[in-house]
């Protein structure tokens, strides 16, 4: 099979989007699937190496948000390479300017569309400040996807959802996890030193990127809700935005790495011991499968990877996604839970590791090959000529 991916993203760039569609990549050749890229063009890096094909396209960063870039071309563009390198499939993981062109081109030439969910845009919306585009955000997303021979969704919850908006033909299509990567075994005494704290003092973990669509102003609220009952915790925030500087500010005690590589990350979870995480905006959010294969006992929302993976009391702990104030308390009270947060750690990574990358390869492939055959199943328009 010959695959053509387009995103408008790729590593290293550092974001949940990138790393999925690199590791699954990977693990795609070891299935023997050709693999194509179309992308924006990358500010520093090389060609992707898992490509057979590549095509770089002009991007313009988001205003305000200069680390996402949109990719724009041309269809006549796109089609011009795809006649070139002619794929079974087209992947579309993005639902922007980049992933408009592409749909319009491979259906132009007769070429199955499978469409990711990777971004909650109607989301981002209310975020931002412009409730009123999602309505209209979401009526786009709809002709976006009914397009496509499949969507897919990482969640069974998130399935629903789109079906409920009239979204068809919705697979699921979860996430997986490098079990050796991120593990209890990365732990780092020094690293914990540096961070002030003992074996025995509890540190929070926040990794994620620090933007308004995280849920942040919750987060700092949590932090000092579970310092005023352990004024001994330890706060640690990985990663980087627009919203660094405020929370900074609101939180001078923590410690803020800015972005770290994967080595470094997978020391950060693994030294800590609770995963304080609400955001609200991801479909999946591989941070949660991360921090549960690393140890950590998260606190979550019920929603997106927290709600598939975590059994709340037993090796974890969610609230429903319309109570704030259950969230907070509920890192407050784990927090003066030793007992507890440790049970939780054993337990979640067990369950993480349930989501292996060979698996989930595996399940791409399946919906690969039965949008191929929807497709090439569906007679061509019925056209009737005058005489």
């Amino acid at each position: 099979m010959r695959l053509c991916i387009v995103s408008e993203t790729w590593a290293p760039e550092i974001n949940g989007v990138a790393h999925t569609l690199s590791r699954l990549s990977r693990e795609l050749a070891h299935y023997r699937v050709d693999i194509d890229v179309v992308r924006p063009k990358p500010a520093c890096a090389g060609p992707v190496p898992e490509a057979l094909a590549e095509l770089q396209v002009p991007s313009w960063s988001v205003p305000g948000y200069r680390e996402v870039h949109l990719g724009f071309c041309r269809p006549a563009t796109l089609r011009k390479f795809w006649q070139a390198n002619r794929p079974d499939v087209i992947y579309l993981a993005t639902q922007g300017p980049l992933g408009w062109s592409a749909r319009q081109a491979a259906r132009r030439l007769g070429i199955p569309l499978v469409a990711g969910w990777h971004t909650n845009f109607d989301h981002y919306c209310n975020d931002y400040g412009v409730p009123w585009l999602a309505a209209a955000t979401r009526r786009y997303l709809r002709h976006f996807h009914n397009g496509c021979a499949l969507t897919l969704v990482p969640t069974h919850l998130q399935a629903r959802q789109l079906r409920q908006q009239g979204i068809k033909d919705v697979k699921v299509m979860s996430r997986g996890i490098d079990g050796e990567g991120f593990s209890p075994a990365h732990r780092d005494p020094a690293l914990r030193r540096a961070w002030g704290v003992s074996d025995h003092q509890p540190v929070a973990l926040y990794v994620g990127r620090l933007a308004a669509e995280k849920n942040l102003t919750l987060l700092q609220e949590t932090y000092h809700a579970m310092r005023n009952v352990r004024p001994d915790m330890a706060h640690v925030i990985v990663g980087d935005g627009p919203a660094r500087a405020q929370l900074e500010s609101a939180l001078p005690d923590a410690h803020f790495t800015g972005f770290i590589d994967p080595e470094a990350l997978a020391r950060h979870y693994a030294s800590a011991d609770l995963f304080i995480f609400p955001s609200l905006s991801e479909t999946w959010g591989n941070v949660v499968n991360e921090a549960m294969a690393s140890g950590l006992a998260v606190v979550a929302f019920h929603h997106a990877a927290s709600a598939e993976l975590i059994k709340s009391g037993y090796n974890g702990v969610t609230v429903p996604i319309d109570d704030p104030a259950a969230f907070c308390q509920a890192a407050v009270t784990l927090c003066q839970r030793p007992a507890d947060y440790a049970k939780y750690s054993r337990l979640a990574r067990l369950r993480a590791l349930e989501q292996s990358w060979a698996g989930i390869a595996q399940q791409f492939i399946d919906h690969l090959e039965q949008a191929q055959e929807a497709y090439h199943a569906t007679p061509p328009p019925c056209r009737i000529r005058s005489s």
